[in-house]
């Protein structure tokens, strides 16, 4: 761990063109200064990654009067510089900035941080947060790769620290309901599970040139363990989504939500085999790289679950941009963010129509589930119990696996097998795909 805090010294004076620094604490230090946090205490957060996910989720946890936002991190000062007024606006006190997060984990009164940055940073943010001693809610997926995925769960269970991934439909009453439904068997056997996202409002990304980075943007540490190219607006902020080096476009951005729910109300885990086919049909010559339409099958015990999206169309399935329908030979449950419903299969009695089971018109959420997220990983860290957690690591995990699995076979154009035991596909070329490709410098954690 040694080399590791030296690593991340030397790696901070280099990128900050800086000659000295205080040095930097050993992971046992700082752990050991992690104070634990009683239920009327309050809560002090750091955000790292702050324009878009990253500060909605710290607004949300503002929403909570125990929670302070005391720190910012960003590599675009323009905005940290916005962020900062907005916590201002809404507390009367201003946050410290810093635009290299590791510094910013050397404050001893931060309990805790959001990151928010794109999902090729998501592995090193939360290792480095994890290892100074700090709880972490992680926006989705939680990785960009399996391989990194693993390590994070492997550092959660090292550093002992709470983690809450923000696939925030696990705290929506709708979905605990529609789950709830699925395992009583009312619909009875099951045989396929479809999961889509619709996104009528994504136009072209269009092609331009590149560019030298916006004043106050520090690129290079944006790049991090990304590959080096030269700055293109098209990449930076939000469409990043839509570029293999820092993202996996809508399969891991949506798909990671619907599968969870999925996953966890049929009671598995891991697919027998995935098969993808679909491409850049819908806008062929914009700059993305990303399939703006894809079909994804999944192979499990007992049942098939298809994935499936498509850019610049909003009629999916059941009348709905997105959602997860659970059909069964009694009736399907459709739920999404809107609510969930059932519609009843029907048989012949006697010359007249009945139904299998009883139909459901639409049945909206309580709360807000995002709210209820946050609120949800307050309570854990102050009762200091990960299984209070709503969305914890491990199934964070196990979301973000199955949605790479998914990009794996698409990027192969092969439907490819995977072997629980070991942990890997029966192919060497899907195995290939799983590792993580860090570069300039940047090394994969050790855990």
């Amino acid at each position: 761990m040694n080399s590791r805090r030296k690593f991340i010294h030397k790696s901070i004076l280099t990128s900050a063109g800086l000659a000295t620094l205080p040095n930097l604490l050993s992971a046992e230090h700082l752990s050991a200064r992690s104070k634990r946090i009683g239920a009327n205490d309050q809560i002090n957060f750091g955000l790292i990654g702050c324009k878009g996910m990253g500060w909605s989720n710290m607004h949300s946890h503002l929403r909570i009067p125990e929670v302070n936002c005391v720190a910012l991190a960003d590599v675009d000062q323009s905005v940290l510089d916005q962020r900062t007024e907005d916590v201002y606006k809404l507390r009367g006190k201003r946050p410290k900035q810093y635009k290299d997060y590791r510094l910013m984990l050397e404050d001893p009164d931060i309990d805790a941080v959001i990151i928010g940055t794109p999902d090729h940073w998501h592995c090193l943010n939360l290792i480095d947060s994890l290892s100074a001693g700090k709880h972490a809610y992680t926006e989705k997926p939680l990785a960009n790769s399996i391989e990194e995925c693993n390590l994070m769960v492997k550092a959660v269970d090292r550093y002992g620290k709470l983690v809450q991934v923000g696939q925030w439909q696990r705290s929506g009453s709708q979905y605990a309901q529609a789950i709830d439904m699925v395992k009583s068997g009312k619909l009875g056997n099951i045989r396929l599970v479809k999961t889509w996202a619709y996104q009528g409002w994504m136009n072209p990304v269009p092609q331009l040139p590149n560019s030298q980075p916006p004043a106050g943007v520090d690129y290079k540490m944006w790049l991090g363990p990304a590959p080096d190219r030269p700055f293109n607006a098209n990449r930076f902020h939000f469409n990043f989504r839509w570029f293999w080096d820092y993202a996996g476009g809508l399969m891991t951005d949506w798909g990671v939500h619907e599968i969870d729910i999925a996953l966890y109300a049929m009671g598995v885990s891991a697919p027998k085999s995935v098969m993808a086919s679909g491409g850049k049909l819908a806008y062929p010559d914009d700059a993305s790289e990303t399939p703006d339409t894809l079909q994804t099958v999944y192979e499990y015990d007992g049942f098939n679950m298809l994935w499936e999206h498509a850019t610049g169309i909003d009629g999916g399935n059941y009348g709905t941009t997105e959602g997860i329908a659970f059909i069964g030979n009694n009736g399907t449950l459709v739920v999404n963010r809107g609510g969930w419903k059932i519609i009843a299969e029907t048989e012949n009695v006697d010359g007249k129509k009945k139904e299998k089971i009883e139909a459901l018109e639409l049945i909206k959420p309580e709360w807000p589930a995002q709210r209820m997220h946050s609120k949800n990983f307050v309570e854990a860290i102050k009762a200091n119990d990960p299984t209070l957690l709503n969305c914890g690591i491990k199934t964070g995990s196990v979301a973000a696996i199955n949605a790479h699995m998914g990009n794996i076979a698409y990027k192969l154009g092969e439907k490819i097998y995977w072997d629980a035991e070991k942990g890997q596909f029966t192919s060497p070329k899907a195995n290939k795909l799983i590792k993580a490709n860090y570069n300039n410098g940047w090394k994969l954690p050790k855990v």
